[in-house]
């Protein structure tokens, strides 16, 4: 008896001793994320690497935080920085080593952006908070490069909360455009679930007839003021004299919402809203490519509303760069005669500049880069969220000519030109003298100057103005695209609803080698591969595709038009 007396004490002794650790470590956990469950993305490491490991890449996060002046923390503050990124983000090897660094620049900035809420997780524009912003600082303008990014996260909790947030938790969705159920679509490719997407339909529906409401007039066309299109004082805005114009933009988003509802419908099998969203969808393309085209200038412009249905559309003289909507959504890209358009983007007169394309031409007399007025000015200054459009854009018209097997040397060079103005820009000089990784509002063209943050910083008594932001209102300013733009466009993964993905790599052919890793794509890990000369993967010389490991795809040369590769090769 003494004896089983004795050993039950000890048990008891072992088992209170591992429910103190039990209990102890999971409060550890709960003070360190501030929910009762992990911090998302953390548990899922993923498979291992094919040919990268992300610590090779450490210390491009590291010399961010270093370099850092953390004004504020979100989720995911810097000393949680690499956890969560290693975990998450898709790693890139390329030789030009100032992209392959904004790459996880851009990254390293997105991470700092994801906010948790009550009502889930959201992601901003802004650090501090702005009167502008809607219900937790979140802002509806910005949200489509927020899904083009994002959805390249492993964790793809992030967005979903962010979906649900915009139709059903309180997201002010219609105060700038947007096309919400376009992105929400972009997000389910790459991820293969869509689930959401099909029990969010009824809420896209009730969005888009909203819309409809508010912006669409007798003639079809959607109309929106170039503040709400997040383009104000435009050059079209002071010739026209007025702010009520029917854009490329706000027509192309809601063609790209109609096509995704009638996209989801077809999955949700709702044969009916596919049949009405189609017509609504083919509608749209035919007004926009029929009236807001300008034959003579080879561009989309803008044009004033009208009273009546059937009164004629007047286009103003100018071209600005948002005229490259139209291609940004593959199925409303125009015909290859309109091509034409795309000689603007090289043309010193036209929208080339060193720091990143112009957002209005050069040659027109309304064009210029001001230190007075409005600090936020659509007519001349660059402005990464145009430039991410216009990017995304030409990318799509290159795998299209690709695949028809016209010649794209000209386009293709237009898009590397363009992409490396883009990673100059990310960079900032302070006052120490020490230029460091950077992203603001909006950039002199010319010169690489954050104009917003030179006029904001003194803006009030030679000092930050509260009520315009306050302290660094700019800084990692969350208003565009750069990774997407390296991996849809650059490296040429393009994801599909189907079981599959397309590859038409862009890189040029004079490069040695790259690889993109880690990428998580239906369940599954992407890795693409090109090595010219064989010595730097130890895979042999060649172009290669892997799923899980396994090798799906492997040509001796860069593809030369697209190529589709089926998951369950």
């Amino acid at each position: 008896m003494k004896t089983n007396f004795c050993f039950t004490l000890i048990w008891a002794a072992v088992l209170t001793l591992l429910f103190g650790f039990f209990v102890q470590s999971n409060f550890a956990q709960e003070t360190s994320t501030g929910r009762n469950n992990p911090v998302p993305g953390a548990a899922d490491k993923g498979k291992t690497s094919t040919v990268l490991e992300p610590e090779q890449f450490q210390h491009y996060i590291d010399s961010f935080n270093a370099d850092d002046d953390e004004t504020v923390k979100q989720f995911y503050p810097n000393d949680k920085a690499w956890e969560f990124l290693s975990n998450n983000m898709p790693l890139l090897d390329y030789p030009d080593k100032e992209l392959e660094r904004t790459y996880y620049f851009r990254w390293w900035t997105y991470r700092k952006h994801i906010k948790s809420t009550p009502d889930g997780f959201v992601v901003t524009e802004f650090h501090p908070n702005v009167s502008w912003a809607g219900k937790h600082n979140a802002i509806s303008c910005p949200a489509g490069h927020h899904y083009r990014e994002g959805r390249w996260l492993r964790d793809s909790k992030f967005l979903n909360d962010y979906s649900v947030f915009w139709l059903r938790k309180g997201g002010a969705v219609q105060t700038y455009s947007m096309c919400l159920a376009d992105s929400i679509l972009q997000h389910a490719a790459v991820t293969g679930d869509v689930t959401l997407a099909k029990d969010l339909l009824p809420d896209l529906v009730k969005n888009f007839e909203a819309w409809e409401k508010r912006r669409r007039d007798a003639n079809g066309l959607f109309w929106q003021e170039g503040g709400q299109d997040g383009m104000e004082v435009s050059v079209a805005e002071a010739v026209l004299k007025t702010t009520h114009h029917y854009r490329a933009t706000i027509n192309s988003y809601m063609f790209a919402e109609a096509n995704a509802i009638t996209n989801i419908a077809k999955l949700a099998g709702n044969t009916e809203l596919a049949e009405r969203f189609t017509k609504e969808a083919e509608r749209l393309r035919h007004l926009l490519h029929e009236k807001l085209w300008d034959a003579e200038a080879g561009f989309y412009k803008v044009a004033p509303r009208v009273k009546n249905a059937d009164d004629k559309l007047t286009l103003v003289d100018v071209r600005e760069l948002h005229g490259y909507t139209p291609w940004y959504f593959v199925d409303l890209m125009p015909t290859k005669d309109r091509n034409i358009a795309w000689k603007q983007l090289t043309d010193p007169k036209g929208f080339f500049a060193h720091f990143g394309p112009t957002t209005a031409e050069q040659r027109h007399s309304g064009f210029q880069i001001s230190y007075k007025g409005h600090e936020c000015q659509w007519n001349g200054p660059s402005w990464p969220f145009a430039t991410s459009i216009t990017l995304t854009a030409l990318a799509n018209l290159i795998c299209r000519e690709k695949n028809s097997g016209a010649d794209v040397a000209d386009l293709q060079k237009a898009y590397l030109q363009t992409l490396e103005c883009y990673v100059q820009s990310h960079h900032w000089t302070r006052e120490d003298g020490k230029t460091v990784m950077w992203i603001d509002e909006n950039i002199n063209p010319f010169t690489g100057d954050w104009i917003a943050r030179t006029r904001l910083k003194t803006w009030k008594n030679g000092t930050w103005d509260p009520e315009k932001g306050g302290i660094e209102r700019g800084k990692d300013y969350n208003h565009s695209s750069f990774c997407d733009l390296v991996i849809n466009g650059l490296i040429g993964f393009r994801p599909l609803l189907e079981n599959a993905f397309e590859v038409c790599p862009l890189v040029p052919p004079e490069v040695e080698y790259f690889a993109l890793d880690k990428l998580r794509y239906h369940g599954k890990d992407i890795t693409i591969i090109w090595d010219k000369n064989g010595s730097r993967y130890q895979k042999s010389v060649g172009f290669r595709v892997m799923i899980d490991g396994t090798e799906a795809l492997h040509l001796e040369h860069l593809p030369v038009h697209p190529v589709t590769v089926e998951l369950n090769h």
